[in-house]
């Protein structure tokens, strides 16, 4: 169901909208609810908060949404895919800041999502409530950590769901399950008093199923921007910089030619210069970052992490001080250059992935190593990046990312339209 069915129903009859919503997860199995859903509202709950939004007069009026639980819910225990949080970390006497804001829109809290632990990875994968399935594609994952607000939305449960993205967990999982993302920036106030992974990294995000709900989205929560100019924009290529599986890299390579034409040489040239190293950068810095989190209790807990969280947030006090400076000069690089691109582009065009939604057994450290070559530079640059859906021969899909100086670049919203123009004339 879309935006303006949701609120339809939602106006004629709360109490159906909240058995829909009911209905819809009942349909999941046990274990995908598991997996999925770390906590929701009771249906009587559900249908006053249907009937309250459709008073609020609010441009998402009616939208149920789930919320990644690393945001704060009043009484609501938090648990950031672990089992451990709610034992070091009180559960929150108010709503967050998101949380109100999506209030006030009129968008209905239908529940929490869970994630890869403490959002310590790029697959869907949780050793403690189970890993997030692709909603079509059984034998696959939906990729993480933003997986079980991904996944609801590919499965049809909520029209829109809310993640973070530190290094790619909107943007892999939007391409993975074949739906819209919408990463912001880091220090945004929707992220600032969720749980963190990095402070200095992490950033807020949407997916929603259609460009035109993630248009709706945009404008009545961010705004939207406007250019009476021609925007100017350019895509970078795989070309042998990353490795790609062959049907991705073929239809990526024709998505990303239909929204712009291929950066000249010289331009190309100095971005994957720049480019070069930023993995190995994010994982000083976000590792730095999340180990200053968990200082107090990741050694006294030690058992009650998953081993690849466990080891993601370790390594943050074992760099050395050569490493750390490399880190910090790549990441001041880094950032000058993308603002040397936008004084020229209003927006890069780039995969999001080299392959589709991975098998568990393909879910290996060097397929994680090329998701962030493609999706480090822009975290590292602390950009906004909408994804958007590319479809593979197979049935899968990947993804392209639309890296932008703001939110509200004009570039979002010219991309959107022309998303939204080939769906209705599909």
């Amino acid at each position: 169901m879309s935006f303006s069915e949701w609120t339809q129903l939602s106006h004629e009859n709360p109490e159906r909208a909240a058995r829909e919503f009911r209905r819809r997860l009942n349909a999941l199995s046990p274990d995908h609810q598991k997996a999925m859903i770390s906590w929701t509202p009771s249906v009587e709950t559900l249908a006053t908060s249907f009937r309250k939004a459709d008073s609020s007069g609010g441009g998402l009026a009616g939208v149920p949404y789930l919320l990644k639980d690393l945001f704060p819910v009043r009484g609501v225990v938090m648990r950031a895919g672990s089992t451990l949080l709610p034992e070091v970390r009180p559960t929150s006497e108010s709503d967050g800041f998101l949380v109100r804001v999506l209030e006030k829109s009129g968008a209905v809290l239908a529940g929490t999502t869970h994630l890869n632990e403490f959002a310590c990875g790029l697959t869907g994968e949780n050793p403690h409530f189970g890993d997030v399935l692709h909603p079509r594609h059984a034998d696959r994952l939906s990729g993480g950590s933003s997986s079980g607000s991904a996944a609801a939305v590919a499965a049809g449960l909520v029209p829109l769901a809310i993640g973070t993205d530190t290094g790619g967990s909107i943007r892999v999982p939007a391409a993975f399950c074949g739906i819209y993302g919408m990463r912001l920036s880091p220090h945004h106030p929707w992220i600032n008093d969720a749980f963190p992974l990095s402070r200095n990294l992490d950033a807020a995000g949407l997916f929603t199923a259609t460009a035109e709900d993630m248009l709706t989205t945009i404008t009545t929560l961010i705004g939207s921007g406007s250019s009476k100019r021609a925007l100017n924009g350019v895509y970078l290529g795989f070309d042998g910089w990353v490795s790609a599986d062959d049907d991705c890299a073929r239809a990526i390579e024709a998505a990303g030619q239909a929204h712009a034409p291929k950066a000249d040489q010289s331009t190309r040239e100095e971005l994957l210069s720049g480019f070069r190293g930023s993995s190995q950068a994010y994982a000083v810095l976000q590792s730095i970052d999340a180990f200053d989190v968990h200082r107090e209790w990741i050694d006294r807990h030690k058992a009650r992490y998953g081993a690849d969280a466990w080891h993601r947030i370790d390594r943050g006090r074992n760099w050395t001080d050569r490493e750390i400076e490399a880190a910090h000069v790549k990441l001041a690089a880094l950032q000058l250059l993308w603002r040397k691109f936008f004084l020229t582009f209003d927006y890069l065009i780039m995969a999001a992935t080299p392959f589709p939604a991975l098998r568990k057994d393909a879910c290996t450290l060097e397929n994680r190593q090329r998701l962030l070559d493609l999706t480090s530079p822009a975290s590292l640059g602390g950009l906004p990046v909408l994804t958007v859906p590319v479809h593979l021969g197979s049935g899968l899909t990947s993804g392209l990312q639309i890296v932008v100086s703001t939110p509200i670049s004009p570039a979002i919203s010219m991309m959107l339209s022309r998303e939204r123009s080939v769906a209705f004339s599909a």
